[in-house]
């Protein structure tokens, strides 16, 4: 052999034995992460990352239909006990086995974390009894029939008992405590920058294409376009409508989109006699709160110009709606009907309420975790001035927002409520339902709506084994409730993604952006 062909076949062994380069995912996402804790806020950015890192019993497709994931299997044993069959072959990150135990554990926690801004009891409280036959057996029990029992535990993230037995929210933000069995380990958070994540060679399902995942935090939009179209990430959420033109035409991107269950919606104080950001039209505060009054309540909905919402301001991504569900979803009731823009009826309406010279009102409202937020309450707020209704607005970060509303500090708010079943009963118990801390209802309640006849259906659907009946129920319940304006139902958004050539995803109505689901082409 020559010197040349030596050195040749040296070159393409040395070649052929070098590892492949490892295989990572860059994705920017639009809405900031307040915790890595899985059970301190039920928020949809946070829920979206605990999903690499957690899993649940029960998983749910793209469309909301749900699938095995620690459990097996699961049947109703009778009319009070569900049965759950878990997986034997599944690890913890660092190498424990998992068990029933931890289930129990994660159900207990839920309710216990200190400080929890919207908590998930919703989904937990109607467990009166957990029993483990054997490590891999777990049996729940109810005091009524509970058919959602399996659609409730596909938003509970299961954590391991021995790494979480005692520890803090800050102990899993800061990865000690966030041990959980997903297709991802835990590296790193940065706040409000990234989430760096690293395969679990170990999982139990699919490998997941990528070994490393850096999931960036690029709430401004041009910034996160920007990153997009650099090459800095590979895909992106959150796609700002007011680009949707200009990269659907990009050869070497592709748009991915789908309607979503996420609904953008107006709260409204209905509960105090007095409220902090109601005043009159000289801004001194008023003596009754007139968004008590359903008439006000009407008018403020009439006053809105839902389909313009959409075209002008969502660009076309979005579906103007006078409910709670998407149609083709469990629960959309057809016969509902989105209140026309009438804005000379809601002055009638103002004038027989007693105020024909209407009020002054703040609108609070997050800057930067909804698609488009800031501009949609800047334009509810110029059409409720034209019935007389002056409107300040106040736009804060979705941190900041969130924990005020939750402490109730707001009168008049705009926010999303992404319907984690799928199905109408979610947002029924979070911001509809009587806040009820022992029932887990009402947590999201910002509101604090209370309609006892919608309680009372709501609590006969959630106790409904027939579906068809049940589905009957829950849209007797949002015939209730949204028609007597507990909230303001604005529209249904399209959730959007980018991707750069080469990658793939499909786009999900709950808008989760999984790392996992991103396929090379």
């Amino acid at each position: 052999m020559n010197l040349p062909s030596a050195v040749a076949v040296l070159l393409a062994a040395a070649l052929a034995a070098a590892p492949a380069p490892a295989a990572e995912l860059a994705i920017a996402l639009g809405a900031d992460v307040t915790s890595i804790d899985p059970h301190f806020h039920n928020l949809t950015p946070n829920n979206n990352i605990g999903q690499h890192v957690f899993e649940t019993l029960v998983a749910k497709d793209a469309r909301g239909r749900l699938k095995p994931a620690l459990a097996e299997s699961w049947r109703p044993v009778d009319e009070l006990t569900w049965e759950f069959r878990l997986r034997k072959d599944v690890k913890f990150h660092d190498g424990s086995a998992f068990t029933a135990a931890d289930v129990m554990f994660s159900i207990d926690r839920v309710p216990n974390v200190p400080g929890s801004p919207s908590p998930f009891t919703t989904y937990t409280k109607q467990i009166t009894e957990k029993t483990a036959p054997d490590p891999y057996t777990l049996r729940l029990r109810t005091a009524a029939p509970y058919p959602q029992m399996p659609n409730d535990l596909g938003t509970v993230l299961i954590v391991s008992a021995r790494a979480a037995a005692n520890a803090t929210t800050d102990d899993f933000n800061t990865g000690k405590a966030a041990i959980g069995t997903g297709p991802f380990r835990f590296v790193r958070w940065t706040r409000g920058d990234r989430i760096e994540l690293v395969r679990n060679d170990a999982y139990w399902g699919p490998k997941p294409a990528w070994e490393r995942v850096t999931l960036r935090i690029i709430t401004a939009d041009p910034s996160r376009v920007a990153a997009l179209l650099s090459g800095d990430v590979r895909a992106v959420e959150n796609v700002p409508t007011s680009d949707l033109k200009r990269l659907g035409a990009n050869k070497d991107l592709t748009i991915h989109r789908t309607v979503s269950v996420r609904l953008m919606y107006l709260h409204m104080d209905t509960a105090r006699e007095r409220s902090p950001f109601v005043t009159d039209k000289a801004g001194r505060p008023l003596d009754r709160n007139p968004l008590r009054d359903a008439r006000v309540r009407r008018a403020l909905s009439m006053a809105i110009n839902r389909q313009a919402l959409v075209d002008r301001v969502m660009e076309g991504a979005a579906v103007p709606t006078g409910q709670l569900m998407p149609a083709g979803f469990f629960g959309h009731a057809p016969g509902m009907k989105v209140d026309p823009s009438d804005p000379e009826g809601a002055k009638r309406l103002l004038a027989e309420a007693g105020y024909p010279d209407g009020f002054g009102l703040t609108l609070h409202a997050p800057n930067n975790r909804y698609v488009n937020d800031e501009q949609v309450a800047q334009a509810v707020a110029q059409m409720l001035a034209r019935i007389g209704i002056a409107t300040r607005v106040d736009a804060m970060p979705s941190s900041v927002f969130f924990s005020r509303g939750s402490r109730l500090e707001f009168s008049f708010l705009l926010a999303g409520w992404g319907a984690e079943t799928m199905e109408a009963s979610s947002p029924l118990k979070a911001l509809l339902a009587t806040f009820s801390k022992e029932k887990g209802m009402g947590a999201a309640n910002r509101g604090r709506y209370s309609n006892p006849k919608m309680d009372a259906v709501l609590e006969q659907a959630l106790a409904t084994v027939d579906d068809g009946r049940r589905e009957r129920l829950l849209q007797q319940a949002t015939e209730i409730g949204v028609g007597d304006l507990g909230i303001i139902p604005l529209y249904h958004q399209h959730n959007l993604w980018a991707t750069r050539r080469g990658l793939t995803y499909e786009a999900r109505a709950d808008e989760r952006t999984l790392a996992y689901e991103f396929r090379p082409q």
